[in-house]
């Protein structure tokens, strides 16, 4: 066996200042292997394929609501457990993962215990489970004496592979609260995230890199998307989720500064959104190279979202953004069976001038506007070729895409991205 075949991930853990991450019970596995494609994608296309409940999102009952930070009973010192009295060194090369499992173990036994991992120092964790149930009000926490310049995430997983996160809660993380890069094989299944709408850049769930992805029955509240799919994503599939305050379920943005992205094969069916900026969403900045193809939203419930469905090829940031030529292409994208209200628009499809959307589906959409709501936009659909079927509301939705009856369009499109992704 080849030595990269033995080596063990290596999990990055950052919890940063004053965010706790309150466990009923966590099952966290990691293993590093060489990559092996996975089959489930076809099992997911093939289930979609299927069709969807008309009934809307079947969720099960939202997990109980986590008490207020500082109605937790108050910290002893036979209720702090820090991991450097368990063994551990923290000097990025000894293996801490004996001395978290211990520290992890302790705590877990006691109510209302903190489980501290000190600042300034790096902690080498292999592949291990902190398994419950424990006692109730478990807090992973670490202290600083500073606060960062750059904002660190709660929860993140680097290069890492067969990882399950479930049954956790995340709260008021500085920013992204769960995030995975460069993985594969990725199961998260009820947890729940809860930040202040207002909080700038605080992604529920955010995936980078990352294949063989399955995101469940979980609730998620943030400043930021709920969850965000990024470049060198595909077969991600999520579905039974409670999203809201934040900015929906997002694809992008995508191809900053010229950069190549590739994302494909993404499912999101059976959502429930409420109070968000967007519903579901694909954002890419001008100028990128790449393509986004082979995207189902499916039975998409919207209450009181500004914008419900959104295709933004003139994504920017800032206040003013220079034009540019070039897009990321994007096929292949299933609206269906998208239902509820909305605040500003319904629909805000903006293609590309040079590289225009194509083989884009608009099925049984019915959207209002909000009760009481007296001022919003119209419909706008440009550039965009694809087919819609009714019922649409409203009407005008059905003017929105373009035909492209010979393919040329597509076909164009095809040779110009070709061998890119």
């Amino acid at each position: 066996m080849k030595r990269k075949e033995r080596s063990s991930i290596v999990l990055v853990l950052v919890f940063v200042l004053i965010v706790s991450v309150t466990f009923s019970l966590m099952s966290v596995e990691a293993r590093k292997h060489h990559h092996k494609k996975s089959n489930s994608h076809h099992k997911h296309r093939k289930d979609h394929k299927g069709g969807s409940d008309s009934s809307g999102p079947t969720l099960g009952p939202a997990p109980a609501p986590l008490p207020p930070y500082g109605s937790y009973p108050p910290q002893t010192s036979m209720t702090v457990f820090n991991v450097l009295s368990f063994g551990a060194k923290g000097d990025g090369v000894t293996d801490d993962s004996k001395a978290l499992l211990s520290a992890w173990k302790a705590a877990c036994k006691v109510s209302a215990a903190t489980l501290e991992i000190p600042s300034d120092f790096k902690f080498l964790i292999k592949p291990i489970t902190l398994q419950g149930p424990c006692m109730p009000h478990l807090v992973l926490q670490k202290k600083s004496k500073h606060i960062p310049d750059i904002k660190p995430t709660a929860l993140r997983f680097y290069a890492s592979y067969n990882v399950t996160v479930r049954d956790i809660k995340i709260i008021n993380s500085p920013q992204c609260h769960l995030k995975f890069d460069s993985s594969n094989g990725v199961q998260v299944n009820n947890i729940q995230i809860s930040s202040p709408e207002n909080s700038p850049n605080t992604d529920g769930i955010h995936l980078q890199n990352t294949q063989n992805v399955e995101i469940q029955h979980s609730n998620i509240g943030c400043g930021d998307d709920c969850v965000s799919i990024q470049t060198g994503c595909s077969n991600v599939h999520v579905h039974h989720i409670n999203c809201g305050p934040g900015h929906g379920i997002s694809l992008g943005g995508l191809g900053k500064d010229k950069s190549v992205a590739c994302v494909s094969d993404i499912v999101v069916e059976k959502i429930s959104i409420q109070n968000t900026l967007a519903g579901v969403r694909i954002k890419t900045w001008q100028g990128g190279i790449g393509s986004v193809k082979n995207v189902s939203f499916s039975n998409i419930q919207v209450s009181d979202v500004k914008v419900p469905i959104i295709i933004d090829q003139y994504y920017c940031d800032k206040h003013l953004c220079k034009n540019q030529t070039g897009a990321v292409a994007i096929s292949g994208v299933k609206y269906d069976q998208i239902i509820g209200t909305y605040s500003v628009q319904p629909i805000h499809l903006a293609c590309s001038n040079d590289i225009p959307c194509t083989d884009v589906d608009l099925i049984d959409i019915q959207l209002k506007p909000s009760s009481g709501n007296r001022y919003f936009q119209k419909a706008l659909c440009w550039n965009s070729f694809g087919k819609s079927q009714a019922p649409l509301v409203p009407s005008s939705i059905d003017y929105c895409l373009r035909s492209d009856v010979s393919g040329s369009v597509l076909r164009r499109i095809a040779r110009s991205h070709e061998h890119v992704c």
